[in-house]
């Protein structure tokens, strides 16, 4: 991930309200960046502007970075054909996650499968034997596609033996419905137990000891000092802590800022890079593009801290918490990359009790 400087930030932010007060666009002003940085700034100036409420203004910069994109990482281009279905405004169209169809079609894409192949596989050689009927909760389970290959292999490795619960924790009812469906194909109904609450809610008191806890993509929905909460309230419930996340400054910044959006800027456009790359019916595609990827995205450009939805963070924010909540009972067994190239990184954590 590349990161703006403290220079570059004020001159971002100067460009922006110049534009805003004279009605400038990206010809009319002279910004002192990085060349390479040039349509990141655009796309920084062009969704400020439309978040402030002129669109059409932002979409001029937006695309006039979009013509200069290159190198897989083309978001003023997928951001202002987005801001075109829905008449030059960061609207969020639907609650993210109420259909499942969209973060299903995500999983599938190679990036996201090469990365959870990693991430099962790092799983799978960092755990210990369990000679106890194993007991698993997975904070965020999703489709519960992950869940089940991750049991799958660690049965394969000869890590577990019986299962005695697996605890499938998720707001989405659609989503918890249909991670039943794909464990009971391999597991029997009376072990799968199912919560629809936010993770905010699930870990004041869990109600009984687990071997394993995964959040996977899950537990960037809380701010840090959230996160610090459950984490601590989690840790006396379980011996294991798996992290998958994504490498993303997106929890400190606040709402507007040049370090937030050029970010989301790497992180998000890759993201959505892989979608539409990824062969699949138009429709499939924009439901995925705007009913996930573009719901988050605009909350980070027109919530505040505190208010949106999402708060990935950086990996070495990742490692300063655990080490704060979970040691010194705890241990890093693992902080590996499970996919990763100069704009975007997926990487998995696990922490052991002693």
């Amino acid at each position: 991930m590349l990161f703006v400087t403290d220079t570059e930030s004020a001159a971002w932010r100067s460009a922006t309200d110049l534009a805003a007060a004279k009605n400038l666009g990206p010809d009319d002003i002279n910004v002192e960046t990085r060349s390479n940085l040039w349509t990141a700034m655009c796309f920084y100036v062009g969704a400020t502007l439309t978040a402030r409420g002129n669109g059409d203004l932002g979409m001029a910069w937006l695309s006039a970075g979009a013509m200069r994109e290159e190198q897989g990482v083309f978001t003023n281009a997928y951001l202002t054909a987005f801001l075109s279905r829905h008449e030059n405004r960061l609207a969020m169209p639907v609650v993210c996650f109420a259909d499942p169809r969209p973060y299903v079609h995500f999983t599938t894409v190679p990036a996201m499968v090469t990365a959870r192949t990693n991430l099962v596989k790092h799983f799978v050689d960092t755990l210990p034997r369990f000679t106890k009927p194993f007991r698993m909760m997975d904070i965020g389970c999703g489709d519960g596609s992950l869940t089940a290959w991750l049991l799958r292999d660690l049965r394969d490795a000869g890590k577990i033996g019986d299962i005695s619960e697996i605890l499938l924790v998720d707001s989405s009812q659609a989503m918890l419905d249909l991670a039943r469906v794909t464990l009971e194909k391999e597991h029997p109904a009376n072990v799968i137990h199912t919560l629809t609450k936010r993770i905010e809610e699930t870990t004041e008191q869990p109600g009984t000891h687990f071997d394993v806890a995964v959040a996977s993509l899950a537990y960037h929905h809380m701010p840090l000092e959230t996160k610090r909460r459950r984490l601590t309230a989690l840790k006396p419930a379980i011996d294991h802590y798996f992290l998958f996340e994504l490498n993303g400054n997106h929890d400190a910044p606040e709402a507007q800022s040049p370090e937030l959006a050029f970010s989301l800027y790497q992180t998000y456009g890759r993201m959505m890079d892989f979608v539409f790359a990824h062969d699949a019916p138009v429709d499939v595609v924009l439901t995925c593009i705007d009913n996930f990827w573009m719901t988050e995205l605009v909350s980070f450009l027109t919530q505040p801290r505190g208010v949106r939805t999402d708060y990935h963070m950086l990996r070495s924010e990742w490692m300063a918490l655990f080490e704060e909540t979970l040691t010194p009972e705890f241990s890093r067994l693992s902080d590996s990359t499970c996919w990763g190239d100069e704009y975007l990184e997926l990487f998995s954590m696990h922490y052991g009790r002693k």
